[in-house]
């Protein structure tokens, strides 16, 4: 279970790092006036990082190997959402 718990933790590490990168280049591109990432896009990745964060910091106080799936599933799951929705990866 460590394991699904560290791959899961980096690719929530990730979505993070990515969701900073996304709300800098919407605040840069408002600032100069050119076009950026939308409002949409903006808040779809701050909810992903949000939902992705809560279910890591539940998966890592799981004891239940159930649990830890289950938690880091979610994790795993939406940041695979993300990507494909807004990314088209």
């Amino acid at each position: 279970m460590r394991v699904l718990r560290a791959v899961s933790g980096v690719v929530v590490g990730g979505v993070v790092v990515l969701t900073i990168v996304v709300v800098a280049a919407a605040v840069l591109a408002g600032q100069r006036s050119v076009q950026g990432p939308g409002v949409g896009v903006v808040a779809a990745h701050v909810v992903a990082a949000v939902v992705v964060v809560g279910a890591q910091v539940l998966a890592d106080r799981q004891r239940r190997p159930s649990g830890v799936v289950l938690g880091s599933g979610v994790a795993l799951g939406v940041s695979a959402a993300l990507l494909w929705t807004q990314w088209g990866v």
